[in-house]
């Protein structure tokens, strides 16, 4: 490859690879597996930067539409975000990056462990707070495509792979990737829904969970009546994230008078307002009992999350418990609960993971989505999770 043309055509790759990969096609996550191969092929550092960026804004280029929806702006504001949330993506691969190698025998094996070592930093890095907050498009999120079923051995492969695509060795390491991609396409099966759960997605746009008032609650509570009876068989019924809006004695009264009757446990997300702020959480409701069941460990940066107001001494925004509780148990299943943004992101079902969840729950409230393929890249992030470590899913979203 002409030296003058190398580097321009690593960007374009890496830019591909992060727009097909993170389309939302489940299949085609493992486009992501090239990024290592494109990063560590870069000529300088600065080229390396403009790899991991190309690759990482391409990853996420619903988000500056996302922004102008949920703040009702323009798209500079989005854009803003967009370029920021890029930062940690970028230094990290920066600062890791080391020079390609030479033609000296004995120094490109020394090149080859160096770049090893330094691209699994980066994988780690990404994955775990606190530049794991943004670490969204993580290669490792296509193990579950190219090893289903391997659970944590999956993921082990997948990372060595990964690594050994930054040295000489990658042709082999892609050829390999490449037949498990293969193989795992052509014997692709949907995946299982937990027995016995139902999910209710909703369409209620930004006005899910906003209106406070009990007709509102009333009205939901006659959707899930009315999806009992057209299936009997339904053990728990999974609505969106907020779907409840605020929860208060007012509304966990309602719901435990008005859901007496049917052996049923509602899952639904819902706003536990505190002193400091308030808490994303998952409410269980089942015959004259109603309680929190999960708190979000991730809300999403900036629009919910803002550390800052607290640093100034000022209430307001959701908490963060980063490493808070990975599981739950609901009607005598454990659960690995996602809410939306930890759908992104590698280290919340990785911690839940560890705990031996039997399905994955995953609730989102994707109406400030729209005319982007976020949801679509979440449900495809979750379906990669589950098929690597051979769970069930149940999904609910609001558009």
């Amino acid at each position: 490859m002409s030296v003058r043309w190398k580097s321009p055509l690593l960007i374009l790759a890496s830019i591909a690879c992060g727009w097909v990969g993170w389309s939302g096609e489940v299949l085609l996550l493992p486009l992501a597996i090239f990024l290592p191969l494109l990063w560590s092929n870069a000529s300088s550092r600065s080229i390396a930067s403009l790899v991991a960026a190309g690759y990482f804004l391409a990853a996420s280029r619903g988000l500056p539409q996302g922004v102008a929806n949920f703040y009702s702006a323009d798209l500079l504001q989005g854009l803003v975000l967009w370029v920021s949330a890029s930062a940690s993506f970028i230094i990290v691969h920066a600062v890791f990056w080391t020079k390609p190698r030479c033609e000296n025998a004995a120094r490109r094996k020394m090149a080859d462990a160096t770049r090893a070592y330094r691209y699994l930093a980066v994988v780690v890095l990404m994955a775990l707070p606190p530049f794991g907050i943004t670490g969204w498009a993580h290669p490792l999120t296509a193990a579950g495509v190219l090893f289903p079923g391997w659970k944590w051995w999956g993921l082990f492969a997948m990372t060595a792979g990964l690594i050994v695509m930054t040295t000489r060795f990658w042709p082999a390491a892609a050829i390999t990737l490449g037949a498990f991609w293969l193989w795992s396409a052509t014997t692709w099966t949907p995946l299982n829904l937990a027995e016995g759960w139902r999910s209710v997605d909703l369409h209620q746009g930004r006005n899910l969970g906003r209106d406070g008032s009990l007709a509102y609650q009333r009205d939901l509570i006659a959707t899930v009546r009315q999806t009992i009876a057209s299936h009997p068989d339904t053990h728990v019924i999974l609505l969106p994230e907020s779907t409840l809006g605020f929860w208060t004695p007012t509304v966990e009264n309602l719901w435990r008078e008005g859901f007496r009757g049917p052996d049923v446990t509602v899952v639904a997300g819902a706003a536990r307002i505190g002193v400091k702020g308030y808490d994303n959480v998952m409410v269980a409701i089942s015959p004259g009992a109603a309680k929190p069941l999960y708190r979000q460990r991730m809300p999403v940066p900036v629009s919910m999350w803002q550390p800052w107001s607290r640093w100034a001494g000022q209430s307001g925004g959701a908490r963060a418990d980063f490493f808070g509780d990975p599981v739950a148990e609901v009607a005598g299943v454990r659960i690995a609960p996602l809410i939306c943004y930890e759908q992104l992101i590698l280290w919340p079902v990785l911690q839940s993971m560890l705990h031996a969840p039997q399905v994955i729950v995953a609730v989102g409230n994707g109406w400030w989505t729209k005319d982007t393929s976020i949801v679509a890249v979440q449900k495809a992030n979750v379906t990669a999770w589950a098929k690597l470590f051979g769970l069930s899913v149940v999904t609910a979203f609001n558009t």
